[in-house]
């Protein structure tokens, strides 16, 4: 799709038995989240990007437990972790970009873990938002 984002990368499920296979329109839009995750990389100092989770098809989005709103289910979004990088910073970090939402999900400041999502539409809303298990709330 990109020099450092694939389609094999961006459609991985563990849930093996499960078809993730995006139609036309989710792979034009898996299309556009990689050139943004090159941006993102590029704002990074060009750091390794480990996709946890981007495409999602209705199977592997249900058996995930997400929302069907999911910007996962468009092919709008991907949970990443920088190595070396926490959550936060990757978030300050990224601040400035065209994002939709970009979210610091389940890490804790210290015992660490989490990871990053970050999603494009084509009007971004630029929320910047903390989920964890105290909820969700604005990242600040």
């Amino acid at each position: 799709m990109t020099p450092h984002f694939t389609l094999a990368e961006l459609t991985h499920t563990d849930h093996r038995l499960l078809d993730n296979t995006p139609n036309a329109t989710e792979l034009v839009n898996l299309k556009r989240l990689a050139e943004f995750l090159e941006t993102v990389k590029t704002t990074l100092g060009g750091k390794p990007i480990m996709i946890n989770s981007a495409f999602r098809s209705k199977a592997v989005n249900d058996a995930v437990g997400s929302k069907d709103s999911s910007q996962h289910r468009l092919g709008l979004a991907a949970d990443f972790k920088v190595p070396g990088m926490a959550p936060d910073a990757v978030v300050r970090a990224l601040l400035h970009l065209p994002y939709d939402q970009i979210i610091r999900e389940f890490s804790d400041p210290v015992a660490g873990g989490g990871w990053t999502h970050i999603s494009i539409a084509d009007k971004p809303r630029r929320q910047a938002l903390i989920i964890d298990k105290q909820g969700t709330r604005i990242f600040a």
